[in-house]
């Protein structure tokens, strides 16, 4: 398999269009194996959906170097090529002083090379400083070839290609033009969803013009040329993969427009945990019979007509939840499991509050909009709690904030992030836990195969009397 990383020297390079015009091109004659650097879902979305393998999270922040590994070689079984798309600027990390959490980091751990995407508005010769600069601020990061954006005519091609190979030694391998077209359409949290956007008929249109326009301005062969050559099942064995051919549990997940932030890894590990799952929509669906159920993130303030107007999900929800089945809800599922989600006057035009009746799990509201929280997360779950106990780290991402009774429990404690309450996230009443927090299924598998073995069990109100009651002493 031959394998890169395409990363950019800043946020806003244009690395995300680039990238997915890429791995949209070489599918059409190859099998691509794509990868996020960083905790992302929606450009994910795009390049699983451009590709039609899912896409892979890597980051060295929440994960350590064996499961980067692990992650990365799962994905690209039966692949021929793997692109990694980098976050942000190529350094950019969790920290000041080292690379954790950065492109940089996944790219050394892996030895990919790196083609770097410049953003050259207003630049030519400058261009080769730059690129100069990447390359000896860290020496083992192999940074292969270049890609100029935003470039304004062929004189400014010219003379800014001929500066960065007399210079950096390293070829230019595309220069593409400032087009409008390659601005995806832009939302509060990102771009739009994969699936949200699919909706529109002329939007897969648009994604292969997008990928059509992009091949006059890069040299795929070059490209490929500067991909290194590797063999991942080899270099990095993946046992947290391997698991039970047998499903004996079945776990609900909440899959449509409103809910569908998951790492694709989640639906092989519960594989490999012994669990089989079931998609539903809490837009249009009756709950599906399951020994417990997970609802991620998305954005439900999107759909709350339709999400209140399905009132026998609402009370589905809500009846098995007191009755100890297993509810595990992220961010947006969480949201779903207050009482309420109250638009506030004055967004999005608002002349007045508006308020929709969500689940009511969780006694109290949700209130958008809210200061953007967008944090690395570092915790403990204390047990108590379908999941069970042991350390964590992960992500949350929001506008909203979960104004909970102050009766609440919380199974969380952080260390670093806002959680819901203070330093405390992971709201937990019976065998239901609902948090900002997103985990990934790696690298938290341990409190993942919790919530399997929680759906497991039979017994479960007086399974979850007994989580519950044992978590509080």
């Amino acid at each position: 398999m031959q394998a890169l990383m395409v990363s950019g020297d800043r946020s806003g390079s244009g690395k995300t269009s680039i990238t997915l015009a890429i791995a949209a091109l070489l599918s059409r004659s190859m099998t691509v194996q794509t990868y996020k650097v960083g905790m992302d879902y929606i450009d994910p979305s795009y390049l699983s959906g451009v590709t039609g393998r899912p896409c892979r999270n890597l980051d060295t922040f929440v994960m350590n170097p064996d499961e980067i590994g692990q992650i990365f070689a799962h994905g690209a079984r039966g692949a021929d090529l793997a692109i990694v798309e980098g976050v942000r600027g190529l350094f950019e990390g969790a920290e000041s002083l080292a690379d954790t959490g950065s492109s940089a980091s996944v790219a050394k751990r892996l030895g990919l090379p790196v083609v770097l995407v410049v953003s050259a508005r207003s630049v030519t010769r400058s261009a080769a400083a730059l690129v100069r600069g990447f390359q000896s601020f860290d020496p083992g990061v192999d940074i292969r070839g270049v890609i100029l954006n935003n470039v304004s005519g062929e004189q400014h091609i010219r003379k800014a290609t001929e500066a960065i190979e007399h210079h950096c030694r390293i070829p230019v391998i595309g220069a593409i033009p400032r087009m409008p077209e390659m601005e995806l359409t832009m939302r509060h949290l990102g771009l739009v969803p994969f699936r949200e956007g699919r909706a529109d008929p002329q939007f897969e249109i648009k994604i292969a013009a997008l990928a059509d326009m992009i091949s006059g301005y890069i040299d795929l062969d070059a490209l490929l040329g500067l991909a290194t050559r590797c063999e991942p099942a080899e270099t990095f064995p993946s046992p947290i993969f391997s698991g039970t051919d047998s499903p004996d549990v079945r776990i609900g997940i909440a899959l449509d427009e409103a809910f569908n932030f998951y790492y694709s890894d989640l639906f092989d590990i519960l594989a490999a945990f012994g669990a089989e799952w079931v998609p539903f929509s809490p837009l249009r669906d009756p709950l599906p019979e399951a020994d417990g159920y997970i609802i991620g993130g998305g954005y439900p303030e999107l759909f709350l007509q339709e999400l209140e107007r399905n009132d026998r999900m609402r009370e589905a929800v809500s009846e098995r939840s007191r009755a100890g089945v297993p509810f595990y809800a992220e961010c947006g599922g969480l949201m779903y499991l207050s009482d309420r989600i109250v638009l506030k006057k004055g967004w999005q035009g608002r002349r007045d509050d508006e308020s929709f009746a969500m689940c009511g799990v969780f006694p109290g509201e949700t209130i958008m909009p809210a200061r953007r929280v967008v944090s690395y997360v570092e915790g403990d779950s204390l047990g108590g709690n379908p999941l069970g106990a042991g350390h964590f780290r992960g992500h949350e991402f929001h506008y909203s904030d979960v104004v909970l009774s102050p009766e609440t429990h919380y199974s969380y404690l952080l260390s670093r992030g806002k959680g819901i309450s203070g330093n405390r996230d992971g709201a937990v009443t019976g065998n239901t836990l609902g948090s900002y927090t997103h985990l990934h299924p790696v690298a938290s598998h341990g409190l993942f195969a919790g919530f399997v073995r929680t759906c497991r069990r039979s017994d479960g109100e007086q399974a979850a009397g007994k989580i519950y009651e044992n978590g509080q002493k």
